[in-house]
């Protein structure tokens, strides 16, 4: 049984029952078949847990279950059932057993089944999926614009210095020797780009020539501006790419390369440089929005680059069922064949996972994380920031060893990050650090979660405490908030929430000696100005800063 915190199994006693959440005391047993069922629903209705072990009715009780002995077992059961990943947990709660399966939703535009049935939810009831349900997830799938034929389009149309780039790609990243022996068409064959139908768009995003281009996707080009300045006006530099991607690709990224400061982080008495801006997640943007972009509406990519972030505006919103909250968890590429094409060469690691990578290497940079700010239904809106917040989060990856930083995932690079980034906060979840301790990268002590090589320990539950700032706000370690529009006081909070990564109005009531109702009145002003973002509700409201772009939601646990 896994380690958890009073508040983890508070959540679970006050999650509300409905889609995503299934309650059953199931003190003795519980019928497999009805698991199914429920697990089926869950899924189909974007994916839930199942919790045994604490009643259905409000105010919920844990009371403990017995059923399924062997939770491994029956989890492979569930899996075999209904062809998606599911997990357990298991607590024990003052002697109490709890088992949680936790069941992943659907693939994008398919319903699950159970022995021939589409459970669904409909209040505290299972039902089979109604029919009107059921077409809509079918209708999730959008129809692959870039795998469509253009009928006035030839080989000819095609660009041999852009079909060399991607043979030379392809070869490279696969090693077969037959590829440079293949005709120009045979190689776009294998590739899927021409068919016996004739020339696919994708054949004309990816290696059309420009007259080609211009006539049949005027809008499907790549603007690119460096701008000194914020205010608005013409760009410094600017460079339009209207011809197939595999012809100017390595061309945005020298352009960013050309005005690519570099950053210094100290260890012991060596400055080692770290780039403002890391070439595998400005090429991984430009790919993904490439591939994500909607064809069908006008309007250009742009790639706009200031001193310390980069802007990635693609026409069309996020595909079809992915929002800024999943978008590590769920894929869906609006161009499947262009992504294909991409994975074959290597230019992408594997299809859907961009985002991911975009994540990780930030992290592993100390920089903020995307920033889906701005977008909307019709534009997605990217910004990639390129100053590093935490030094000493990135003193210590980059002490990780090779071989460790293999085996980390995504999850544990964001448990990092909230462990640097939220410091003094009282209720962290332990369990969340279980695989860093097992790669001997962290360790439970007495004090708190201790890094292994890093010499620091996190202080956690009832050892935790929070850095006071002196009152006049001399100690500002972030000297970002001197350049804002607000007042000293509003400064004074900023810089204690930045440095503690979170504060409670409580705690800045505390600080700056103000009522509690004057700090709620700064703090509302704080947040309709964009400066600051609430996390929580009722008493476990707190408040984050918005400016470093981390994605408070997958903090709101910590």
């Amino acid at each position: 049984m896994r380690p958890h915190s009073d508040q983890e199994i508070h959540e679970l006693l006050n999650a509300p029952e409905g889609d995503h959440f299934e309650f059953k005391e199931a003190k003795n047993r519980y019928d497999f078949e009805e698991a199914v069922k429920y697990c089926c629903a869950l899924s189909n209705c974007g994916g839930g847990k199942l919790v045994l072990g604490i009643s259905d009715k409000r105010p919920r009780k844990v009371v403990g279950s017995k059923a399924f002995e062997q939770p491994e077992r029956t989890r492979k059961g569930l899996m075999e059932k209904l062809r998606v990943h599911v997990d357990f947990i298991l607590y024990e709660h003052y002697g109490n057993r709890i088992l949680v399966f936790e069941i992943e939703s659907r693939p994008m535009g398919l319903p699950i089944q159970a022995d021939g049935i589409t459970w669904w939810r409909d209040g505290d009831s299972l039902v089979p999926m109604p029919e009107d349900v059921r077409r809509r997830i079918y209708m999730e799938v959008e129809p692959d614009f870039s795998c469509e034929i253009c009928p006035e389009a030839t080989l000819d149309d095609l660009d041999s210095k852009a079909i060399k780039n991607f043979r030379k790609k392809w070869r490279g990243h696969t090693g077969n020797k037959r590829i440079t022996s293949l005709t120009d068409e045979q190689l776009l064959r294998d590739c899927g780009a021409i068919t016996d139908k004739g020339v696919t768009y994708a054949a004309l995003i990816l290696f059309g020539n420009r007259t080609i281009t211009r006539s049949k996707l005027p809008h499907a080009d790549v603007v690119f501006e460096y701008r000194s300045k914020e205010a608005a006006g013409p760009a410094a530099q600017r460079e339009e790419f209207q011809e197939g991607f595999f012809n100017y690709f390595d061309r945005i990224w020298e352009l960013v390369n050309l005005r690519n400061d570099e950053q210094y982080y100290r260890d012991g008495f060596f400055r080692h440089p770290i780039s403002t801006f890391n070439e595998d997640v400005i090429r991984e943007a430009v790919l993904n929005a490439v591939s994500h972009r909607d064809y069908k509406l006008g309007g250009s990519i742009f790639v706009r680059q200031y001193q310390n972030r980069l802007v990635v505006e693609s026409p069309g919103g996020l595909p079809h069922g992915i929002t800024v909250e999943n978008i590590l968890d769920r894929q869906n590429a609006r161009n499947k064949l262009i992504a294909d094409i991409f994975r074959l060469c290597g230019l992408v690691e594997r299809s859907g996972q961009g985002m991911n990578l975009i994540y990780e290497m930030a992290i592993k940079d100390a920089k903020p994380l995307p920033d889906f700010s701005g977008s909307d239904a019709f534009f997605v809106m990217l910004t990639l920031r390129g100053k590093v917040i935490n030094s000493e989060m990135l003193d210590f990856i980059k002490k990780v060893g090779d071989e460790q930083l293999e085996a980390i995932t995504l999850d544990d690079y964001l448990s990092l990050a909230s462990l640097f980034l939220n410091k003094g906060n009282e209720s962290v979840d332990v369990a969340r650090f279980n695989h860093l301790v097992e790669l001997d990268i962290l360790r439970f002590a007495e004090q708190g979660i201790e890094l292994v090589n890093g010499g620091m320990i996190f202080p956690i539950g009832d050892q935790s405490a929070v850095k006071r700032l002196p009152s006049d706000c001399q100690a500002i370690v972030s000297s970002d908030w001197q350049s804002l529009d607000v007042s000293d006081r509003k400064k004074q909070i900023l810089t204690f929430i930045d440095i503690n990564g979170r504060a409670t109005s409580s705690q800045l009531a505390t600080l700056t000696e103000l009522t509690q109702a004057r700090i709620r009145s700064i703090l509302q002003e704080l947040v309709a100005d964009d400066f600051i973002v609430k996390v929580g509700d009722n008493r476990h409201t707190s408040y984050v800063i918005k400016y470093s772009g981390f994605d408070t939601g997958r903090f709101n646990s910590l």
